[in-house]
């Protein structure tokens, strides 16, 4: 048997995490291989259309409100030229009082200009995005086709290789390298430093080199719905996207006249399923009367004509996991990006890549990452202590998930 092919950086999953960080590192000028069980890149949840980008604003640890501050930024920076800038509407909670000072200094307090985030009375929004309700107003907000985006990312170069219908089912490190395996345990390639972009795959993979990490799938449904152009649905469809319980992106209308409408979506934790279900197209039924605050619509003028499905992965703390797996050296994580995928693999991108490299930290200061934010999203903060061997497993963290389907 030949000796596998070494390298220098080898990156396992090719979604738009893996996607991103590897043309991160290309751009560094550094030589990558890309591996992944597909045939080609974003073929999981990242094969996705219409993912939603904006600053978390809602309820959350003040990490979490930072982080997704600065990821949002990172991600404007990255995919702005092809993102679909057409604002976010998050409405106010239907049992929670508008106070618009009082919600403008919030959102100050976040480090949101309002170039950004806007408090808006139900007049203001009614004029502003065509949404008679109060609530937030994003105009910086946008969708973006991550499966377009994946390719782009991962296009032609001298010195990026794409390893494809290669599936790592283990990792073992010897003589200084890792080396990947596959389920037969012949090595596949060997490598200095490895980047786990997957989803749940990485909970089996750190399985094999002793850690074990509270990973948890979570299944989600969108709809795209047809609605009639006379139906009265239609003075209701906005032009803008929501986001609150569930979101919903820029009603579309067609030639015919009839408009086509994509809500999203449902929160079946625990389950992988990726079969279409119609109890999750009626709850994105339920979802869009709520995001239009439009109670008295029948459901049944929203007519399925299509759906997408993905499993995300979650953390127990419902943070992303990004950051070199210091109990494993040469090993580093960017997994659990849950449904903020657009955001978490901008920032993983700019955070792996300096941990990888070795950068000076201070280019991350000046982007804002503090030395607490690199240690929320760090691997180590499950466990308490160093691993001294493969069987001293400890996690301080325990799963933390909604009691009830929720959308995000």
């Amino acid at each position: 048997m030949t000796n596998p092919q070494h390298h220098e950086i080898v990156v396992i999953g090719a979604g738009i995490c893996g996607s991103t960080i590897a043309n991160e590192l290309l751009l560094r000028g550094k030589a990558v291989c890309i591996v992944d069980a597909a045939s080609s890149p974003a073929t999981a949840c990242s094969s996705h259309a219409y993912a939603i980008a904006h600053p978390h604003i809602g309820k959350g640890s003040p990490r979490l409100l930072r982080l997704t501050r600065i990821a949002f930024l990172l991600a404007e920076a990255r995919w702005g030229n092809t993102w679909n800038k057409h604002g976010i509407f998050q409405p106010t909670k239907k049992d929670k009082h508008f106070d618009q000072v009082e919600v403008a200094n919030y959102l100050k307090s976040l480090g949101l200009d309002e170039d950004i985030a806007i408090a808006l009375d139900a007049q203001a929004a009614e004029k502003t995005c065509g949404i008679g309700q109060s609530g937030v107003w994003l105009s910086r907000g946008a969708s973006l086709n991550i499966f377009e985006a994946s390719n782009t990312l991962l296009k032609e170069h001298v010195h990026l290789t794409c390893l494809w219908n290669t599936r790592v089912a283990k990792l073992e490190q010897a003589n200084g390298q890792w080396l990947l395996l596959n389920q037969a345990n012949e090595a596949i390639l060997t490598a200095d430093q490895v980047v786990v972009a997957t989803a749940m795959d990485t909970k089996s993979l750190m399985g094999s080199i002793g850690i074990r990490l509270p990973l948890k799938p979570v299944r989600g449904q969108l709809s795209i719905f047809s609605i009639k152009k006379d139906g009265p649905w239609v003075q209701k469809l906005p032009s803008v996207g929501v986001s609150g319980d569930g979101y919903c992106l820029p009603a579309q209308q067609l030639e015919d006249g009839s408009y086509r409408w994509m809500v999203g979506s449902s929160f079946d934790e625990g389950e992988d399923d990726l079969g279409s279900r119609d109890s999750s197209d009626a709850f994105n039924r339920e979802q869009a009367q709520g995001l239009l605050a439009y109670s008295e619509g029948d459901p049944a003028a929203l007519i399925k004509v299509g759906d997408f499905v993905g499993v995300r992965c979650v953390a127990g703390d419902r943070l992303p996991i990004i950051g070199a797996l210091t109990q494993r050296p040469g090993i580093f994580l960017a997994t659990a990006l849950g449904s903020r995928g657009i955001l978490w693999s901008a920032l993983a991108a700019k955070l792996i890549t300096a941990q990888v490299l070795g950068d000076d930290f201070a280019l991350l200061a000046r982007l804002g990452f503090a030395a607490d934010l690199v240690a929320a999203l760090a691997p180590a903060r499950f466990f308490a202590g160093a691993l001294a061997a493969p069987a001293a497993l400890a996690s301080n963290s325990k799963p933390i998930f909604p009691s009830a389907p929720k959308a995000k």
